[in-house]
Order: structure tokens, then C-alpha cells, then sequence
């Protein structure tokens, strides 16, 4: 019997090409918790998070005989998982989907042009509503996390006090999350 946890993740996907149930296994106990912590961050509801991770496996799973994985294996679980939460937040609800029951798999090339659109639109949604904050507000905010300014160097550059500068940034932000609501969570991630 061979001992699966000394196993890289890359040895792991290559036995699992091969249908090995006890790899599969392995790769799941490896990453189940810590995609979903990052999926219950994102979504604030821990039966979605279970949900999308579950999914994510299953998919792995149902897409054995075309899986290629040009990254490392955790990249590309945790890409899964960001693309699975996308696809709800785009729906507004939870959906779950039976890969059995589509005619085609979906190739990667497929799976990552989806992704980029779906980064791109994010995006420009958020830039949307940045350039809608109010003018002083929309340059403090875009100083403080667009040019990495500290608040001592937009003060200076705006000729403005700390404590201003602090306040507009606490305000913009407010306001973002609340047009965004739960997009406003994959923010950080751009």
C-alpha cells in the first residue's frame, strides 16, 4: 500500500489521472479545509462555502481523463474555488451544478477565458463606482490604494490633514461596500 502523504501534489494529481480513489482522497483531506475558509470568507455563509468546495472536488473528479494543470496544484484549486464563487455572485443565489449532465466537459482554454471576462467585469464595476465617489473622496481613495500612498504622503500632496485623509478613505470605503454589497469582498483579490 503506498503512503499518499508523502506524496507531492503533483504525484497525487498524476495517480488520480490513473482513477486512484486513495489519491483523490489524499488531495481532499489536503485541501478541503483550507479552500473552504477561504470560500466562508468570501461568501459569509458556511453551507455555501461546503457547497462550492464540494464542487470544486467533484468537478476535479468528473474531469480526470482532461485535467491538466499548468500551475501548481493549490493554484488551481483556489482558482476553481474563486471561479465557482464568481458564478454565484453572477447568479445571486447558490446553484448547483452535475457536470454528468452536460454533453462536453469544459476545457481549461474554456474555463480561463471565462475567468479573465468575469475578472474583467468585476473590475470595471468596481472602478464604476470608485469614479462615482465624490471628487476628494475618489482622489484620496485612489492616492491611498491605486499609488500606495501612505496617509502622511497624500496629506502632503493634497495639502490636507492625516486625520482627513484617514476619514475619506474609512467614508470611500464605506460607501463601496455598501453599493457592491457582496462583491465588494472580492475587491481585495484585484
Amino acid at each position: 500500500m503506498k503512503i499518499y502523504r508523502s506524496c507531492t501534489d503533483s504525484e497525487l494529481i498524476n495517480l488520480i489521472k490513473g482513477y486512484d480513489q486513495a489519491a483523490y482522497k489524499e488531495l481532499y483531506q489536503r485541501y478541503w479545509y483550507l479552500l473552504y475558509k477561504h470560500a466562508r470568507k468570501m461568501l459569509h455563509n458556511e453551507e455555501e462555502a461546503k457547497d462550492v468546495v464540494q464542487d470544486v472536488f467533484t468537478t476535479l473528479w468528473s474531469r480526470v481523463p482532461a485535467i491538466e494543470i499548468n500551475t501548481d496544484v493549490a493554484g488551481y484549486l483556489y482558482a476553481a474555488t474563486r471561479n465557482k464563487i464568481l458564478n454565484l455572485f453572477d447568479r445571486g443565489r447558490v446553484q448547483q451544478v452535475h457536470l454528468s449532465t452536460l454533453p462536453h466537459p469544459i476545457s481549461a482554454a474554456e474555463s480561463k477565458t471565462d475567468y479573465l471576462l468575469r475578472e474583467r467585469e468585476l473590475a470595471a464595476l468596481i472602478e464604476q463606482e470608485i469614479a462615482r465617489l465624490p471628487q476628494k473622496m475618489r482622489c484620496v481613495f485612489e492616492l491611498s490604494r491605486k499609488d500606495n500612498l501612505s496617509h502622511k504622503e497624500i496629506a502632503a500632496q493634497l495639502d490636507i490633514s492625516d486625520k482627513t485623509v484617514k476619514k475619506q478613505i474609512v467614508k470611500a470605503i464605506k460607501v463601496l461596500r455598501l453599493r457592491l454589497g457582496p462583491l465588494y469582498h472580492l475587491f481585495s483579490f484585484l
